[in-house]
């Protein structure tokens, strides 16, 4: 419990007057935009994901990067484009998510550019499956300044991490966690803020008591247990828990399924954050994947103008108005992803 308190104080302490007027600015916004029916904004994102690159190392079955079925293409984000992005958003950022889309650690420069954000005083936060923490990449990250760094551990065997992790290993995931926390001990850090994420899906849940043992074994700072997405979820599939509270779907009495999420028409993401994909297109969330709503670009023209752009207007118009009708909105199960153990 303290170590989680030790990363809220860490969090509060990248806060600034400008961060804290900018939220206040937008939470306003978002409740008049709501009483209203149309989108009055105004401030600038406290959060934003900024994608490293789309390439992976493993082929998860529920994960486009995975199958390798994106429509878009792969590429590296460019330290210039980066450099903009947090130039012209760091004095009201709050929070940095270093992960869209692929492995993160397969960007060359990624640390450096994790360092570059951590300089300007945000929060900065990545996912890896952990394959790439070698010795030199794990004092490198606690070097950088990371604030917080999630581990995909989706078993506790072998066996039942690949049900998930396809082409995975975890002794490779377990040795690479075993080097941070060596590093972090040796250089005295109390960052990052190491937390195991376990995906619950049907073939591990049996496993979810093991976890818990295994995260305390090895001492991370806190263990994350979270739900699936599943794309094509209406007639079930084998991945979907049969614990009802792990689950974000909901099974009906004609045997097919529903999502839990009752979509209404808001999404207060769509005010305070957004998506930018390695090659700077601005899309509304996580759940557009294959960047299918390109919002802007930041490549051409600054982010303030894609922000405030007609565009990016009409799209939060949509939501207020039908957000069902939205493709990417139909499988949302924003809040009910993360159970924190």
């Amino acid at each position: 419990m303290w170590k989680n308190w030790t990363d809220r104080l860490h969090l509060l302490s990248t806060l600034t007057p400008a961060k804290i007027c900018n939220w206040l600015y937008l939470v306003g916004s978002y409740w008049l935009s709501r009483q209203l029916g149309k989108p009055m904004h105004k401030g600038l994102p406290a959060a934003i994901s900024i994608e490293p690159t789309t390439a992976c190392n493993l082929r998860c079955p529920e994960c486009p990067s995975g199958l390798r079925s994106f429509t878009r293409p792969t590429g590296m984000l460019q330290t210039a484009l980066f450099k903009k992005i947090i130039d012209e958003l760091h004095e009201r950022l709050i929070w940095l998510t270093f992960y869209f889309q692929g492995e993160p650690y397969l960007h060359p420069q990624f640390t450096e550019l994790v360092r570059y954000a951590h300089q300007r005083g945000i929060y900065t936060v990545t996912s890896t499956n952990a394959h790439f923490l070698s010795d030199e990449n794990a004092r490198k990250t606690v070097e950088s300044g990371l604030s917080r760094l999630i581990i995909s551990i989706d078993g506790t065997t072998q066996e039942t991490y690949q049900a998930y992790r396809v082409g995975g290993k975890l002794a490779k995931v377990l040795e690479g966690t075993q080097r941070l926390l060596a590093w972090k001990k040796q250089l005295n850090s109390a960052t990052p803020h190491v937390v195991f994420q376990f995906l619950v899906v049907r073939p591990n849940e049996h496993q979810i008591a093991a976890i818990k043992a295994l995260a305390k074994e090895i001492g991370v700072d806190e263990l994350q247990l979270k739900t699936a997405q599943i794309y094509d979820y209406r007639n079930g599939s084998p991945l979907i828990p049969t614990q009802s509270r792990y689950s974000r779907y909901a099974l009906q009495t004609d045997g097919t399924y529903r999502i839990k999420n009752p979509l209404k028409n808001a999404c207060w993401k769509m005010w305070h954050s957004c998506v930018i994909t390695w090659d700077g297109k601005v899309v509304p969330c996580c759940f557009d994947k294959d960047a299918r709503h390109v919002l802007g670009n930041v490549e051409s023209v600054s982010f303030f103008q894609v922000w405030y752009s007609k565009t990016y207007q009409a799209f939060r118009q949509r939501l207020l108005q039908a957000r069902k009708e939205i493709d990417i909105c139909q499988n949302c199960t924003e809040g009910m992803a993360i159970f924190e153990d």
